[in-house]
């Protein structure tokens, strides 16, 4: 191991091979699903090879045995001597954890864990052709013969000769004509001109002995003519570089391997008639320097004009040098001290902006106007490189519902939508668990058994649909199946047996209200525990996060149809629009993802239901809160005003009312942490600036009701 090679090295490696396993894993479930895909075989076989190579270049021997192993099994794959079936994606899948390991020791700079050696037999075992030993070696040499005229499987890679095609070029050579080798080197009992099978390169000697195969022994210069109906080696290029071997004759080498038309760089585009071929060549041969003479130049166009059609092509060649690198590597740190400072710029816009409004300065107006501008621009460009795609996510269940679905005999099939939906970087990270949870949940508690499917008139693959899409400036992620839904009863059922409810009050619940029990800490609806579900802890876990990122939870489900949660969260968590409202004289601001609506009451027309005040809106009932009762001393024991403004706000599907001295506004701010005397106070989240410089403090909603009704 070799972690004492240049930094910069070993981070482009942890970047790169990062990048290819979060895919790779993705790419390995597909496969499963469409096992006759040439071009996904091949990019699972390029990812192990590259993973392969990088760690060769830091001495990861451990890791390049296992990628290695891993790789000889897609060889024979895309080469189609084997079939993809569940067994060997077992073995692979397996493979791919260890590799996944290894990479974070590396990444953690410990000592690499090489895989069992049980594991790299199996490999090693599937690398071997299914048939092997069936056929004869003419059936053998016919079979690869067949698959070199494919250009889609011999050569997926774009046209490059494989190692396999290599080696068979030098064994024919060794095989069929051992003397010209031998003759053509310095010394012609040169064990480096006679042999060269101990090693995969080919010597100058052995090369020249191809040429001489192909051309008479010789007879191979830079300008020499080839033989009549071969593609012509003579150019303008190849004049001012001896001994170079042109692409043409590369092709007749090849041909030779192949047969004629059978070489794996041949597209379709190379197959044209014989006669629009030697049209294009014989211009060539017109040109001097010619070992033999050929009187048929004299009828076509003048050797003149042969270096301009033969040049034209070549600058749009020139022109496709290699891009500048556009990117850069940045320390996630910066990007958070950048976006903290534009924090603390858009609470002077927001000072600047009362006092401009208390102004009657024209210029002023229009100088904060213009600052209001280039500020939200800045936030917004700011915001942008923080962003991920959800997909960073997403990539990791395809793998988590195609072994939980094995493990539990069930048939699943994972749809995804709107991977790309862009999101705060650390809001990716935080929605991690929360959603493994509930998609572990739609399968174990969601999807039935594939003979109940069939006996309900369902197919017996059932459907997990996993999407995410953006609306304003928060992000919707949707969990969906077609399984066998929830019934309310049961969950009144539960409700009762558990302490939550008496009888009555569990009778009074509505279906959602039911269906948001699952939530509650320690309710499951499971009658044995296993080691997926059954202890009440998932949900309970998934509410509490989805909580601390000012999201809200909600579910839709039909008994025998199956069941939706719906996740809404804040596109970032740094700067958050609100409602600024006055309690008294002092300052609170709500999130305005909690707010539904405001208006106006007499609140002397108020009810009073189970004991609790509400009010009735647009024949709905909420309950109404006085939360300056709470949240501001000396508040208890005062008398409530005739008058005074209605919040509505929502958690979830639940809605109540906050009564409120005064309404401030719309304010975006900048959430900052509470002091360590006021760390965990009840129904805070943090604290902002004001646009007048005072301090408000961040209300979150749910603690807030939690604590106090």
């Amino acid at each position: 191991m070799a972690f004492d090679a240049d930094d910069e090295i070993l981070q482009d490696f942890l970047v790169e091979a990062g990048e290819i396993l979060e895919k790779l894993s993705e790419q390995l479930v597909d496969l499963e699903q469409h096992p006759d895909d040439s071009d996904l075989l091949n990019a699972i076989f390029r990812g192990f090879h590259t993973v392969k190579g990088g760690a060769g270049f830091l001495q990861l021997d451990a890791l390049v045995s296992c990628c290695h192993s891993a790789e000889n099994v897609f060889d024979i794959l895309r080469n189609h001597k084997r079939k993809v079936d569940s067994e060997l994606m077992d073995v692979v899948l397996e493979a791919l954890d260890h590799v996944n390991a290894m990479f974070e020791q590396v990444r953690n700079r410990e000592e690499l864990t090489s895989a069992p050696v049980e594991l790299i037999a199996a490999l090693d075992a599937l690398a071997l052709p299914q048939d092997v030993g069936a056929q004869s070696s003419d059936q053998e040499a016919d079979a690869q013969q067949e698959h070199a005229a494919e250009p889609s499987a011999a050569a997926p890679d774009g046209g490059d000769i494989t190692d396999d095609e290599f080696e068979q070029l030098l064994d024919a050579l060794h095989a069929d004509s051992p003397a010209p080798v031998a003759a053509s080197g310095p010394d012609s009992g040169s064990p480096a001109a006679t042999n060269n099978q101990g090693g995969d390169d080919i010597t100058d000697d052995e090369f020249e002995a191809l040429l001489d195969e192909l051309h008479g022994k010789g007879k191979f210069v830079a300008n020499a003519i080839p033989d009549a109906g071969s593609p012509a080696t003579n150019s303008p290029e190849a004049d001012g570089n001896e001994g170079l071997i042109s692409d043409d004759e590369f092709e007749k080498l090849l041909d030779e391997l192949h047969g004629k038309g059978g070489s794996p760089t041949a597209t379709s585009s190379d197959k044209k008639p014989a006669g629009a071929a030697q049209e294009k060549t014989e211009p060539n041969k017109a040109g001097p320097g010619k070992d033999k003479p050929d009187a048929r130049p004299d009828t076509h166009v003048p050797p003149k004009k042969a270096p301009v059609k033969k040049d034209a092509p070549t600058p749009p060649a020139r022109e496709q040098a290699p891009v500048a690198e556009t990117t850069v590597r940045v320390d996630t740190k910066r990007l958070d001290d950048i976006m903290n400072m534009v924090g603390e710029l858009v609470l002077v816009r927001n000072r600047l902006q009362r006092l401009g409004s208390e102004s009657e300065d024209e210029h002023m107006h229009k100088a904060v106007s213009s600052l209001d501008v280039v500020t939200t621009d800045l936030q917004a460009a700011v915001m942008q490189t923080r962003m991920q795609p959800i997909k960073k996510v997403f990539g990791r269940f395809p793998r988590v519902v195609r072994d939980l679905a094995r493990n539990m005999k069930k048939e699943v099939n994972l749809v995804m939508h709107g991977e790309d939906t862009d999101l705060d970087k650390n809001l990716v990270e935080a929605l991690s668990d929360p959603l493994v949870h509930l998609v572990r949940n739609s399968v174990d508690h969601g999807i039935e058994a594939p003979d109940v499917r069939e006996k309900v008139g369902k197919p017996r693959q059932g459907t997990v649909t996993l999407s995410a899409e953006q609306e304003g400036d928060h992000i919707l992620l949707s969990i969906a199946d077609d399984g066998a839904g929830m019934d309310p009863e049961v969950l009144r059922r539960k409700a009762v047996e558990k302490g939550m409810y008496d009888q009555d009050a569990a009778d009074r619940l509505t279906d959602t209200e039911c269906f948001n029990l699952i939530f509650a800490a320690g309710f499951s609806t499971k009658e044995q525990i296993s080691d997926v579900s059954g202890r009440g802890v998932g949900m309970d876990v998934v509410k509490t996060k989805i909580g601390q990122l000012n999201g809200q939870l909600s579910i839709v489900s039909e008994l025998g149809k199956g069941s939706r949660i719906i996740i809404k969260v804040p596109l970032t968590l740094a700067i958050m629009p609100t409602l600024m409202i006055m309690l008294g004289d002092q300052s609170f601001a709500l999130p305005l993802v909690n707010v539904v609506e405001i208006f106006h009451l007499d609140l002397n027309r108020t009810n009073v239901v189970d004991g609790r005040e509400c009010i009735v809106v647009r024949d709905k009932v909420f309950p109404l809160f006085h939360i300056k009762r709470w949240l501001v001393k000396g508040s208890a024991g005062a008398a409530d005003p005739e008058n005074g403004h209605v919040v509505i706000v929502a958690m979830g599907t639940r809605q109540v009312g906050f009564v409120v001295d005064q309404l401030v506004g719309q304010e975006e701010v900048v959430i900052k942490p509470l002091g360590r005397g006021l760390q965990g106070t009840p129904g805070m989240a943090g604290a902002t600036i004001t646009g007048d410089g005072r301090i408000a403090l961040i209300i979150d909603v749910p603690s807030l009701l939690q604590h106090y009704s």
